[in-house]
């Protein structure tokens, strides 16, 4: 089963893991004060879904049995997880107001689509450039 979860830093300062996905009819949801603890409970999260089913259904269906998630990243959460990533270059190559990034990864402020776009697109330019680099 392909699930795609939703990382986001609420108004707490926390970080939320959701997914619109199911098992059964359990929700899958993790918090952490960090990304990697959100992710972390997510995962604990989706185990005790599987164990939950099992325990009220007996079996666990095939296509439960296999999870894949994908996530998805607000600009907060990503700049939280990715934290080795230099803002002010980063800002440069997405063609971003150096200040302006700064806002977008505090949540002081929030990008627009367009913003978003040119943001989204320098991330794929820097993977790709990651992914082609041999040592």
């Amino acid at each position: 089963m392909k699930i795609t979860a939703i990382i986001e830093k609420g108004k707490d300062n926390r970080f939320s893991v959701y997914s619109d996905a199911m098992i059964g009819d359990f929700g899958l949801c993790g918090y952490g004060d960090n990304v990697d603890d959100a992710k972390a409970d997510f995962e604990a999260v989706i185990k005790e879904a599987q164990d939950d089913y099992v325990r009220e259904h007996g079996e666990l269906p095939k296509k439960y049995e296999q999870i894949s998630v994908t996530y998805k990243y607000d600009l907060m959460a990503f700049f939280n997880y990715f934290d080795w990533i230099n803002i002010t270059k980063f800002a440069q190559e997405a063609g971003i107001n150096e200040s302006k990034m700064r806002q977008y990864k505090s949540g002081s402020a929030f990008a627009g689509e367009r913003t978003t776009s040119k943001i989204q697109a320098a991330v794929k330019r820097l993977g790709a450039e990651l992914s082609a680099a041999m040592l």
